[in-house]
């Protein structure tokens, strides 16, 4: 069940309308919507939650179990009309690989897994600027009331107006930000890294530090700072109660839409110039680098690897490598790699055949995960992870969380990390994981502890 609504609404103005209930969600596109940004969904009043932590149970099996039990066809063109919304944090890697170690220090304790079930969801066209309420048709009658309540609370606004906190530029004090690696440590982790490349452990790992800071500004207010300061493909803002998810990811980790299958993984940045001469020079220097696109290229055949587990043989292509894109902080180094899911296979056979997706974990995957859980003193939970929906259809589209905040209560976290290999400068991935925390800390008007000893120091 489909319908259009007249509306001028952007997709974050109608999101405003139901900020304020939990389990209201925007998956938020908003660059690009002629390639990768086409469509953002909003929604609330899920029908039932599944969340687990540690469970004895393996959450993905009971992910399953829903869409099967709940399995209607999309007939529309629309990707996503009904289902499952949510995240997978990196933890869940667990209920996967059930050897892999678990040392690293859990002090967020953010469920592993967290999806609401959704059958009524608001849909943006933002390429089209259409905009429309659908319904997967489980109940037509009771998702009917659910559409006609939906639209009249739009239409109300239009006539209305959005609340004006949609508008507000409040004057925040600065968040005093602070991470869980000292400089020196964060050096001779990455030397450690660097030792088990050389040892012949990994070709490659992801080191990730974490930021954390009390916040004075509630969740909407700092994503909705978030996406003015740095449009992304594939943003996202989870209100979900005990913890609220904001997130300005860049990168696709996975979508199945039929048995079409697509991943996008990153690798290689340079932050934006100051001029456009300043500009140009780093994204020359981004395109000619042969340490970034042999970074890209392990990456590209790990994916190539774990699609492949789960494809029809002789489908899983890379239509693109070493393609340059622009956000407004930095430049990335991005690839596609696509394949056709096997009939026997579904969409949670396809997520555990990837995730976590091979761009923040490193090559070859299980050995650079359990470093990783050596080296890095907290868990990574959300981020790393990956947040989207899954459809009653069977489809499926998550990103990788990263540029990703975890709030609880007046508290935020947020990791920033890069990929280690062999001749990697140990200064240089240090200072390229602010300019990739540049927009956070931006939303944030923050200032990071490493600022003042750098000062110190002349780094």
């Amino acid at each position: 069940m489909i319908r259009e609504i007249k509306t001028s609404l952007d997709p974050f103005q109608i999101f405003t309308i139901f900020r304020d209930e939990d389990h209201s969600f925007i998956l938020d596109s908003y660059l690009n919507p002629e390639r990768l940004g086409r469509y953002s969904f909003i929604g609330t009043e899920p029908f039932e939650i599944i969340k687990g932590k540690d469970s004895d149970e393996d959450l993905f099996e009971v992910l399953r179990q829903k869409i099967k039990e709940y399995n209607v066809e999309n007939d529309s063109d629309l990707p996503f009309v009904g289902g499952a919304v949510g995240y997978i944090s990196y933890d869940a890697c667990h209920y996967i690989e059930k050897k892999l170690p678990r040392t690293a220090i859990d002090d967020i304790n953010v469920p592993d897994l967290y999806f609401g079930l959704y059958d009524a969801v608001i849909i943006v066209d933002n390429l089209e600027q259409k905009t429309y309420v659908a319904s997967p048709g489980l109940n037509p009658s009771k998702e009917e009331e659910k559409i006609d309540r939906l639209c009249e609370r739009i239409e109300r606004a239009e006539r209305e107006g959005i609340d004006p906190i949609y508008y507000e530029e409040k004057d925040f004090p600065p968040v005093e930000l602070k991470s869980n690696f000292k400089k020196e440590e964060y050096y001779s982790t990455l030397q450690k890294i660097k030792d088990y490349i050389e040892a012949g452990d990994i070709y490659q790992a992801n080191l990730t530090q974490r930021f954390e800071g009390n916040v004075p500004m509630s969740s909407y207010e700092l994503y909705r700072d978030l996406r003015r300061v740095s449009p992304a493909p594939f943003g996202a803002f989870l209100n979900f109660g005990e913890v609220d998810i904001l997130s300005n990811s860049p990168e696709r980790f996975i979508q199945l839409r039929g048995d079409q299958i697509e991943t996008r993984p990153i690798k290689g940045t340079r932050p934006r110039g100051r001029t456009p001469e300043e500009d140009r020079m780093y994204r020359e220097e981004l395109v000619r680098s042969e340490k970034d696109k042999a970074e890209l290229l392990m990456i590209v055949d790990l994916e190539r690897n774990d699609i492949g587990r789960v494809s029809e043989t002789g489908t899983v292509r890379v239509p693109e490598l070493f393609k340059l894109e622009e956000y407004s902080n930095v430049h990335h180094l991005v690839a596609t790699v696509v394949g056709r899911l096997r009939e026997d296979k579904d969409v949670i056979d396809l997520i555990k055949a990837t995730f976590p997706g091979g761009s923040i974990t490193g090559a070859p995957k299980i050995r650079a995960m359990e470093i990783i859980d050596e080296v890095e003193p907290t868990q990574r939970n959300v981020y790393t992870g990956s947040i989207g929906y899954l459809g009653f259809d069977g489809s499926l589209d998550l990103n990788i969380a990263i540029r990703t905040m975890v709030k609880k209560g007046d508290k935020v976290y947020f990791q920033v990390g890069g990929g280690i290999v062999w001749d990697s400068d140990v200064k240089e991935e240090y200072e390229e994981t602010f300019k990739k925390a540049a927009s956070i800390k931006k939303a944030l008007r923050g200032h990071y502890e490493y600022e003042k000893e750098n000062r110190k120091s002349n780094l």
